[in-house]
């Protein structure tokens, strides 16, 4: 029984490396036939985007906060009661249109009073200058003193000098009269008045009567960092960066503080000279039309500044450039049929697309629908990417 044990046993091991060597063979074919199904069926297909350099207009976005072209405040240049207010809060106003009327009466009398003391100096004048006129006939003969003529004119001059003090005094009792009529020095909003008729109100005082604004056109001063100002004018002077216009008036477009567009474009008119100490920042002033008025003073926005046009610019769609493990942004792109990894530096996204600075050329395939299907070295094939792709890339590179 015991040899016949052992010889059943020793042909169970038989069979059992026998199908394990089946089992090997049958994996190998199973594999080799699916490489060679997948070299039948040619390289993989991916959408790309073809690269291409265009003249690129780069803006950049900054806070700001609106004020008005003039402001004036209106104060009294004489002293006295207010008899009326002749406007409506609120409303528009026209520059030397009357709108608070002091009462007069105190600066009339003033008036008559320097007029009539002119009257008598002239009259005085007349006297001396006959007496001198007589007196310069009677020395001759002898007939008066020398003394007695040179007083006789000198009487003369003085009263002549009377008449021209007397002028100026009637010159500013005209001038404070007309005073009590407080007009306005420049057309305008005008605002709230803080005094009402009945007020005493004296010359210069601390405290305005009401505020005129000028709102078209209207300023919109933003902030920039030094930092950024600095790099944009070595560009500017490398001539890696072209100005937007050849009148030197970089244009700028508004966005109000609800998220909405402003319709008209505004220039940028003024640069700081110096850098604010707490900020690092440079303040900067644009000029916009206001004919609707639909901007006021101390509005918040954010405005598109155009910082020039780089001449050799390229965009590309985001979805085009990835990251590596180190962070890296990198493209992909198909060199002599096959997938190469590119290294980019990208400048700023411009809608959906990215400016690149470096790392990809004018004629390069960008792979930018299939990159999870691919690796590096392998054989694809580049198709055009889908229409709605290019669309978006063209209109953004337009823009």
């Amino acid at each position: 029984m015991a040899p016949l044990r052992r010889t059943r046993l020793a042909v169970a091991l038989l069979c059992s490396v026998f199908g394990a060597a089946a089992l090997t063979g049958c994996g190998q074919e199973g594999e080799g036939s699916g490489q060679a199904q997948q070299q039948a069926q040619g390289p993989v297909e991916v959408g790309v985007y073809q690269v291409k350099t265009a003249p690129v207009t780069l803006t950049t976005e900054l806070p700001g906060r609106t004020s008005a072209y003039l402001v004036s405040e209106v104060r009294p240049q004489v002293g006295g009661i207010i008899e009326k207010r002749l406007f409506d809060e609120g409303s528009e106003v026209k520059a030397g249109q009357v709108l608070y009327q002091i009462d007069p009466a105190t600066y009339e009398a003033e008036l008559e009073s320097a007029k009539a003391n002119l009257a008598r100096a002239q009259a005085n004048v007349e006297s001396a200058r006959l007496k001198a006129q007589r007196y310069k006939e009677l020395v001759k003969i002898n007939a008066v003193s020398k003394q007695d003529y040179d007083d006789a004119d000198a009487t003369l001059k003085q009263t002549a000098a009377d008449v021209a003090a007397y002028q100026a005094a009637v010159k500013t009792a005209q001038i404070n009269l007309n005073y009590t009529k407080v007009t306005s020095p420049i057309a305008g909003r005008i605002g709230k008045s803080t005094v009402t008729p009945g007020a005493l109100v004296t010359a210069n005082q601390t405290n305005s009567l009401v505020t005129v604004q000028q709102l078209d056109p209207m300023y919109v001063d933003v902030t920039q960092s030094s930092v950024d100002l600095l790099r944009l004018k070595r560009e500017l002077a490398s001539g890696k960066l072209n100005r937007a216009s050849a009148d030197d008036e970089a244009k700028v477009r508004l966005k109000l503080e609800d998220g909405s567009d402003y319709g008209v474009e505004g220039t940028l008119t003024f640069s700081d000279v110096s850098v604010d100490e707490s900020t690092g920042a440079v303040t900067l002033r644009a000029v916009f039309p206001n004919p609707q008025q639909l901007l006021l003073p101390g509005m918040y926005v954010r405005a598109a500044i155009e910082e020039g046009v780089r001449p050799d610019g390229i965009l590309v769609p985001q979805q085009g450039i990835t990251r590596d493990t180190t962070g890296q942004a990198v493209a992909y792109v198909i060199a002599d049929g096959k997938v190469a990894v590119r290294k980019v530096k990208t400048n700023r996204a411009i809608g959906n697309q990215w400016l690149i600075d470096s790392g990809l050329k004018d004629g390069d395939q960008l792979i930018i629908e299939g990159i999870q299907k691919v690796k590096p070295g392998a054989a694809v094939k580049g198709v055009e990417a889908s229409p709605q792709q290019n669309t978006e890339s063209e209109a953004n590179a337009a823009q």
